[in-house]
């Protein structure tokens, strides 16, 4: 489905996701990377990406599956750390990012005696996800009207423009800054919404920092509620 139509306006689209179970599950960060180089694709995209759709109201102290199970389950701080910062945004497919988390963990592991694992916590079990489009029917023709579906919009729209364009869908930008490039012709607005860094924070932090772009734009733009813009 096509979030654009062909006279400009703007179709959200929210969606739900379908989880299963793989089967597969690590005692310890040996058997975590060496699962992570067999799983599927949708595996890696589930642990990193859709991480943030089952958290979607919550901020967490861990922006992944991996971090929080290294941090959590195994009490190895260092390597949670180091999967913390690993951003899925930098990376320009889900093969380079599972290539950079192997990577990560085998460093680690080099610099040990021991491969630390689970003691009293539980394995990590390897999942998989599918991502269904969900039809809001919110459409928007201007910036003061995108403004207002934001704030009101399911997040799994706001997941779906963003997170599922990025990968999954392979964009250049999310979907949110390339209408309002293309369709309103706001290149400077553009800008600002395709540098957001949605890996940094909940996806309710993340309406409303598309919100307060909005706002700041149409103050600055001198637009009284109600014209087109």
């Amino acid at each position: 489905m096509a979030t654009v139509s062909g006279d400009g306006v703007f179709r959200f689209i929210g969606c739900s996701e379908i989880q299963e179970i793989l089967g597969k599950q690590a005692e310890d960060e040996r058997q975590l990377a060496e699962l992570l180089e067999e799983v599927p694709l949708d595996s890696v995209y589930f642990h990193t990406h859709s991480y943030f759709l089952r958290t979607r109201f919550i901020e967490r102290a861990y922006p992944n599956d991996f971090a929080e199970w290294a941090g959590e389950q195994v009490r190895d701080h260092v390597l949670a750390e180091q999967l913390c910062v690993v951003d899925p945004f930098d990376f320009p497919s889900l093969d380079a990012l599972r290539e950079e988390l192997i990577s990560m963990i085998d460093g680690h592991l080099a610099g040990m005696s021991t491969v630390p694992r689970v003691g009293f916590g539980t394995p990590f079990y390897f999942s998989r996800s599918r991502i269904l489009e969900v039809p809001t029917g919110l459409e928007v023709r201007t910036l003061r009207e995108f403004r207002d579906a934001i704030s009101d919009v399911d997040v799994s729209a706001i997941y779906f423009h963003v997170f599922e364009a990025h990968l999954r869908l392979q964009r250049d930008e999310n979907d949110f800054s390339a209408w309002i490039r293309g369709g309103l012709k706001l290149p400077e607005l553009a800008d600002r919404m395709q540098a957001l860094n949605p890996y940094l924070g909940s996806l309710e932090r993340l309406r409303s920092s598309l919100l307060n772009m909005c706002d700041d734009y149409l103050a600055k733009s001198g637009q009284a509620k109600g014209q087109a813009i």
